[in-house]
């Protein structure tokens, strides 16, 4: 058990580091009009996860690959919470399509980032299944 806790701790300190790199990063280069950073994390992060699982098959249930990867790394890198506030401003502000552009393009591009991850790593690693 704490050996689990060390690899989400240890995961999270670099995902958190890393989402906080990527915003700052995204508001340098595309302004801070619309919540890219947010954006990005997501959809990166949801390639991310399928690229992992993808390539690690069902090794990826192993102990520390799921702690470490899946719950602390991109448990922390990836922000559907930040994701549900920006939307929840741009509703109450009654900016609809910032709004429905943020939901779309989270929800939409993170489902297909994952599955162009997953495949990514069977068609690299060539893990037929």
């Amino acid at each position: 058990m704490l050996k689990s806790v060390v690899y989400v701790a240890a995961g999270g300190a670099v995902g958190a580091v890393s989402r906080y790199l990527v915003t700052l990063g995204s508001i340098r280069l595309l302004g801070a009009a619309f919540p890219w950073g947010t954006l990005i994390v997501n959809v990166l992060g949801s390639l991310l996860v399928g690229f992992l699982w993808g390539l690690f098959g069902r090794a990826a249930g192993s102990e520390r690959t799921q702690t470490f990867f899946f719950f602390g790394l991109l448990g922390a890198f990836t922000t559907f919470s930040s994701y549900a506030l920006d939307s929840l401003q741009y509703i109450q502000e009654e900016r609809w399509g910032w709004a429905l552009g943020n939901v779309m393009f989270n929800n939409v591009g993170a489902l297909c980032a994952a599955a162009v991850g997953f495949a990514l790593a069977r068609v690299l690693f060539d893990h037929p299944e």
